[in-house]
């Protein structure tokens, strides 16, 4: 699956915040279908899931899990 860097970043954040690994993540969203194939599927659920709580206490009241400081912030990190 080829996704932009700022994709996987955000999918990183998904998995910590959701307490779940790449893989399990992405066959849930597959399981949901979108017509444009997995990447498509994707990157319209990633965009979803930020433009559903674009804030902490957005993230909160939607049912996300909180941001720990974990993987997403050693991948931004990596990033700099």
């Amino acid at each position: 699956m080829r996704l932009e860097p700022e994709l996987w970043e955000a999918l990183l954040e998904i998995c910590d915040r959701e307490g779940q690994d790449m893989s399990s993540l992405v066959r849930k969203v597959e399981q949901i279908g979108h017509a444009g194939g997995r990447t498509s599927a994707v990157r319209v659920f990633v965009m979803s899931y930020f433009r559903d709580a674009a804030t902490e206490p957005g993230h909160i009241g939607c049912g996300h899990g909180s941001l720990s400081l974990g993987r997403h912030q050693e991948a931004a990190r990596s990033a700099a």
